[in-house]
């Protein structure tokens, strides 16, 4: 889960969704699918709707079949299941880059046709990695680190590279 927004509501938020994570692994004995997670991100969202976490997220993971899948969300809760997405005050200028660089179709064209153009994880960091530093340099708010955590069937790996040097 990648979030944006006041810090305090965030580490409330996580904090929060680690213990009901927590709750889950042992009434279940297994780990929460991503798009179980998702539904417990929108519910936790929602359920404070009158006074909210102000954050903005963005979780990824893997479902059921191995397959990725990336969720977006509003303050309140309200959610989408996207190819790809963007939070934060950076997004306005990362969005446009990546409709472009993935040639995203209308979501309003019959019949419905993939989100995403696929790319090799290479490429995709490679794109993540050029979309950050590109936002860095016009958006004063966008922090002076990246993390990127790539998630795959058999690992999980992060990388990290500095945005600015000044």
């Amino acid at each position: 889960m990648a979030s944006s927004g006041f810090q305090a509501d965030v580490k409330a938020l996580q904090k929060h969704l680690a213990a009901r994570h927590l709750i889950y692994q042992y009434q279940h004995n297994k780990q929460m699918s991503c798009p179980a997670m998702a539904q417990l991100l929108s519910n936790t969202l929602y359920y404070k709707r009158f006074f909210p976490y102000y954050s903005f997220n963005v979780l990824g993971g893997l479902n059921n079949e191995g397959k990725g899948c990336v969720f977006t969300y509003d303050a309140v809760g309200s959610y989408e299941k996207v190819g790809y997405s963007s939070q934060g005050s950076g997004s306005t200028l990362i969005m446009p880059f990546l409709d472009n660089q993935l040639k995203s179709p209308s979501p309003l064209l019959l019949p419905v046709q993939d989100a995403v153009t696929p790319l090799a994880e290479a490429e995709a960091v490679d794109l993540v990695k050029t979309v950050f530093a590109s936002a860095s340099e016009r958006d004063i708010y966008t922090g002076d680190k990246l993390e990127i955590v790539i998630i795959n069937a058999d690992r999980i790996r992060r990388e990290y590279m500095i945005l600015r040097k000044d």
